[in-house]
């Protein structure tokens, strides 16, 4: 990495290495510094100019540079309300849980600022309902085998990594996990202890498994029948990521909850958490809340962006590319000999590679393209929303190149 520098109160401190940089390392970052994004590339410090893959973990799906992300936040800033607080009213929020609802089966939605906090907020729901229509042991929340729901305690908990969970035990009570067949889930969900299921109807981090429609249906069919909450966690595979504005609009299945972030306010920090009326209903003032969910700034950018996600023209593109794409690396998976599987839809793919997923993504920025990883052996391919199919092919090529090495 080239040196930078850091302000530090009035002086100017020069960092040389990534080691130096004074930010948790929570993250091995990449040696490249970006400076710049235009279209569906990224360009950094040295001028050298990367195809996106990744989408910043499934976040730009409107690319970089957008006109109307621009007008829109400058609209916002101009009306000096940044912040104002839950306390009091301010209309973009409104406008934009509004727009949530007349799209889905939702009546009311939760703002709040990321999605670990959205089935953070939907756990807590959920066990509000489960109360009123069962009794006071009706609190576990159930996840799948290879999910994967946000860092922090009760999301750890229902997220199916040993690494990630080791270090921080004990997690939250309560919290359970159950292999993707729905005989162990019939044997797991008891009617009088369980409050929720979360699913995702995709498990990006999980290898990008595609859960099949009838497995949920059959899911649906049981937890309405026990009277268990079915959450759908679509905050990487939702909004107009499969082709379908929401994941669950494909599968024939309604949940209970549904919940959002990563492209909803065009990389600002945004989460959702849809509910239906029903369980609405059980919420009162106080059992929740946010400082910052929702604001006029964030809300405004969201509600833009959620109508260009919302588009006919630009889901369709999603479907119809998106299907190309998966012919592509199907065929690439043919002439290398060093793909064992690929699993996906739309703009959202995974590939079982034979050498280490990492070391691949690491040859990719030595070619320009950013793609990430969903596993040792899995490569996870997110592209923005609006890549068109020449720059796919451009990917495509490159993605044929770094594998085959």
């Amino acid at each position: 990495m080239s040196a930078v520098t850091l302000p530090v109160g009035e002086e100017m401190v020069s960092v040389a290495s990534t080691e130096a940089i004074p930010i948790l390392a929570t993250y091995k970052r990449a040696p490249m510094e970006f400076v710049k994004g235009e279209g569906v590339e990224l360009i950094d410090s040295d001028g050298k100019r990367y195809l996106d893959f990744a989408s910043g973990i499934a976040v730009n799906a409107l690319g970089y540079g957008d006109a109307g992300i621009a007008k829109v936040i400058t609209d916002a800033v101009s009306t000096g309300l940044i912040h104002t607080s839950n306390l009091y009213r301010t209309s973009p929020g409104e406008l934009l849980a509004a727009k949530l609802t007349d799209r889905s089966f939702a009546s009311s939605v939760f703002f709040c600022n990321s999605g670990a906090e959205a089935n953070e907020g939907a756990f807590k729901f959920a066990r509000r309902w489960a109360r009123q229509v069962g009794t006071g042991a009706k609190v576990e929340i159930v996840a799948l085998r290879g999910s994967f729901h946000g860092r922090l305690f009760a999301s750890l908990a229902a997220t199916d990594r040993p690494s990630y969970r080791a270090p921080f035990r004990p997690l939250a009570g309560g919290v359970s996990i159950c292999e993707r067949d729905l005989a162990d889930l019939e044997t797991a969900l008891d009617e009088e202890t369980v409050a929720a299921v979360i699913v995702e109807p995709i498990q990006g981090e999980g290898g990008v498994r595609v859960l099949d429609s009838e497995f949920l249906q059959g899911l649906r069919k049981l937890t309405a029948k026990r009277e268990i909450a079915l959450i759908f966690d679509e905050i990487q595979c939702g909004l107009g990521r499969t082709g379908h504005l929401f994941a669950y609009e494909n599968s024939g299945v309604v949940p209970d909850m549904l919940t959002l972030a990563k492209p909803l306010a065009g990389g600002l920090p945004m989460g959702a958490v849809l509910v239906s009326e029903e369980i609405g209903a059980t919420i009162k003032p106080g059992d929740h809340g946010t400082t910052f969910g929702g604001g006029p700034l964030v809300a405004a950018v969201a509600s833009y962006v959620f109508d260009r996600l919302s588009d006919p023209s630009l889901l369709k593109a999603v479907r119809e590319n998106g299907a190309w794409l998966g012919e592509q690396l199907d065929a690439i998976a043919r002439r290398s000999g060093k793909v064992r599987a690929i699993r996906g839809t739309g703009f959202i793919w995974g590939l079982d590679v034979v050498d280490s997923a990492n070391d691949i993504v690491k040859r990719g920025w030595e070619e320009g393209l950013l793609a990430l990883t969903a596993g040792e052996h899995t490569l996870r391919l997110l592209p923005p929303l609006i890549m068109d199919r020449d720059d796919l092919a451009r990917g495509v090529a490159i993605l044929e190149k770094i594998i085959s090495q």
